[in-house]
């Protein structure tokens, strides 16, 4: 317990600390996860207005406030986690889990026309273990994918968090026989220490998962 409470307050001085966490404060986004999407449309240029965007995971919802004002006064954001989240102006919240299948049917109802991106930067909830943590990050990937592929309209794209290790590559493998391109992207957002990275995955061309 005691090495817990040290390595908790070692996070705690390195997070106040951290440049991203400051901006973030500064220009009043709701996580430093903000910067990492910023970056990510700079070089991919993935939001438009007019286009409707999913966040999975969304709370406390930093990545939809980058949708939201990226799309402007045009476009549909709707944001989905388990949690509980704060309204944010010209966003749609739905509560559940995005695995279940009413929600999948309440953001086919909030999306007219259907989505042209879905976002995840969600994460597990962490043991410290690599060989429990990984796996449960790669079923939470493979879920985030079965969801877009039911919700996404043809050549649609997806971005989600990922982390390397065992199954990453032939998770790769997945996507690129569902997308026409995939690439994978490491922010400047992102602590270098951490093995998350991002996977883009545009242009679905086929599905091969039914979710009801």
């Amino acid at each position: 317990m005691p090495k817990r409470k040290t390595s908790s307050r070692r996070w705690l001085r390195e997070h106040e600390r951290d440049a991203y966490v400051r901006k973030a404060r500064g220009e009043g986004y709701r996580s430093r996860a903000a910067y990492k999407l910023k970056q990510i449309d700079r070089r991919d240029r993935l939001l438009r207005p007019g286009m409707t965007v999913v966040d999975l995971g969304s709370s406390p919802g930093g990545w939809s406030q980058v949708v939201r004002e990226r799309l402007g006064t045009r476009g549909t954001v709707i944001a989905v986690d388990i949690l509980g989240m704060p309204s944010l102006a010209g966003v749609t919240f739905i509560q559940g889990d995005f695995t279940d299948p009413d929600i999948l049917r309440a953001v086919r109802g909030a999306a007219a026309g259907g989505v042209d991106l879905v976002l995840s930067d969600m994460a597990p909830n962490m043991s410290g273990m690599r060989a429990v943590d990984q796996p449960r990050m790669m079923h939470l990937s493979e879920c985030a994918l079965a969801f877009a592929e039911q919700a996404l309209k043809p050549g649609g794209d997806l971005l989600l968090k990922v982390f390397h290790g065992e199954g990453f590559d032939d998770f790769l493998r997945v996507l690129r026989a569902r997308f026409a391109r995939v690439a994978v992207r490491k922010p400047d957002a992102s602590r270098d220490r951490s093995s998350e990275t991002y996977v883009l995955a545009r242009g679905l061309v086929y599905s091969g998962v039914q979710m009801g």
